[in-house]
């Protein structure tokens, strides 16, 4: 007797249907798999077996046979489990066969342990969201709920065991279970800026890179609050909105990295690989597309500390997805695209020993060192780094006198109000405005502030890349002043931020 089912197969961030077809004839017992299934699907013939009889199920003594289709795309994962349990047990005669046949109105989905239970699995986000396009209920693992229940419109059967799933398959008008309340992502509370003291500059650069949504790299010795900035960035940034955080979900869905009863997250995504991390872990990619850290941190933050640790071929990787806001995967039969729109912050030290530049301790690394090491960035990663700011380190008595400063939220307000500015005016942040709209938003008003942006170019050896980020900037210094149009301090301090030593910068110009 034939059976068929539908299950999914994710590829990326998205969700394809998979029709899943088991015949069971007569025969050597034995299950055969066909349908380009991978060594964890091919696995589940086992897995199923003794499920199913660990859930009081007969498994035919039979000849059974299970194709997965379409055959051109590669079934990866153990959440074909259950549709393939399920077929079997209608094509055995367990399910009955009513025209239309009950299972062939849902997409199951889900692993299954040996006593029969339905563990939760990951990527379900994808999969609910191809269910509700097809117009079918979804058959899923219970602990999933939550994260099923983002989607709005679909019919959720969330089911603990195959004996679960086969009740609501035999029933004839099955009842869905209602969607959750909203629930918390469980993110931690970001760390706030008020516990920062000294390093204004630092502080600085850091409400101009959350107004604006620009890069941004501190460089300095050891301890001067590098990693520390950086971390309050994302406390920072307006909430996500809808689109975002679904988005946000749907990645760390695919990720595996969503814990049961974890709904839509609302927190933006901060991610700080270690220096030894590869490009595919960086980028995403593999046989099997995975997205990376760049994609983990869609719409939030993406950290490196240590930047010129980095392998410098995995730090190449970045500069077309900084530029584009996405990963593109091109694989032989199939390609994929991954979200990847962040803010990019790095840190680094000024020379090996990190202290070029300090009085005390005495930097001893030779001139040609400190030069290898700078030049382990390239020049067109640096020229996409739309801040660059040269921390010094604070003075103990700088520390033991300094006040409280600005807190997060008093900080996140300016922020807020900019942002507003530039969605109202050009629909994007100033970091991401195409060619046109930067000419029409980006028009300085004053011949002094043209003149100084022309000796800029001049003088610093700007290339065109270089000078629209500086009217990025510039852009957004006025937005957070609330002023209409660039002006000459605005670019002034655009220029500031534009070399590693700023000082060094408007000497020149």
């Amino acid at each position: 007797m034939l059976a068929r089912l539908s299950a999914a197969a994710v590829f990326g961030v998205d969700a394809i249907q998979v029709s899943v077809e088991v015949d069971v004839a007569g025969g050597l017992p034995g299950v055969t798999m066909v349908g380009l299934p991978d060594t964890t699907v091919r696995e589940s013939r086992d897995r199923v077996k003794t499920a199913i009889r660990n859930a009081g199920f007969p498994f035919p003594p039979t000849r059974v046979t299970v194709s997965l289709a379409p055959a051109d795309v590669r079934k990866v994962g153990a959440a074909f489990d259950l549709p393939i349990a399920l077929g079997i047990l209608a094509a055995s005669g367990v399910l009955p066969h009513r025209p239309p046949r009950n299972e062939e109105r849902f997409i199951a989905v889900g692993g299954v342990s040996l006593d029969g239970g339905v563990p939760p699995m990951r990527g379900l986000l994808p999969i609910a969201v191809a269910a509700r396009r097809a117009g079918v209920s979804l058959l899923f693992p219970f602990d999933n709920l939550t994260e099923a229940g983002i989607v709005d419109g679909l019919r959720l059967f969330p089911v603990r065991s195959i004996g679960d799933a086969v009740r609501v398959l035999c029933t004839p008008d099955p009842v869905p279970t209602p969607a959750p309340p909203p629930a918390p992502d469980g993110g931690t509370g970001t760390e706030d800026l008020a516990d920062v003291r000294g390093q204004a500059l630092g502080r600085r650069a850091l409400e101009l890179a959350a107004a604006g949504a620009h890069h941004l790299l501190f460089s300095g010795p050891p301890g001067a609050g590098k990693t520390m900035l950086a971390r309050r960035l994302p406390g920072l940034l307006p909430p996500l909105d809808h689109d975002e955080a679904v988005t946000v979900t749907t990645i760390h869905s695919v990720a595996g990295l969503l814990q049961p009863g974890t709904g839509l997250l609302r927190h933006r995504p901060f991610r700080a690989p270690h220096h030894t991390c590869s490009d595919v872990a960086l980028v995403g990619g593999g046989s099997v597309p995975r997205p990376g850290e760049l994609s983990l941190a869609h719409a939030g933050v993406l950290f490196l500390d240590e930047l010129p640790e980095f392998n410098r071929r995995v730090l190449e990787t970045l500069r077309q997805p900084l530029e584009q806001g996405a990963v593109h995967i091109a694989r032989a039969a199939r390609s994929t695209t991954f979200p990847a729109r962040v803010m990019l912050v790095a840190a680094m030290n000024p020379c090996p020993c990190g202290y070029a530049g300090c009085e005390k301790p005495v930097c001893r690394c030779p001139a040609p060192a400190v030069t290898r090491y700078q030049r382990r960035l390239s020049g067109p990663l640096q020229d996409r780094l739309d801040l660059t700011v040269a921390l010094p380190a604070v003075p103990w008595s700088e520390l033991a006198q300094a006040t409280e400063g600005e807190s997060s939220a008093e900080v996140r307000g300016r922020v807020c109000r900019a942002r507003d500015r530039q969605i109202a005016r050009q629909g994007a942040p100033n970091a991401l405005i195409d060619g046109r709209t930067l000419r029409r938003v980006c028009a300085t008003s004053q011949v002094e502030a043209n003149a100084l942006l022309a000796r800029g170019v001049a003088r610093l050896g700007l290339s065109v890349r270089g000078v629209t980020r500086v009217l990025r900037v510039a852009r957004t210094i006025a937005d957070l002043e609330g002023a209409s149009a660039i002006e000459r301090r605005h670019v002034a301090e655009a220029l500031h931020f534009r070399q590693a030593d700023g000082v060094s910068a408007l000497a020149k110009v």
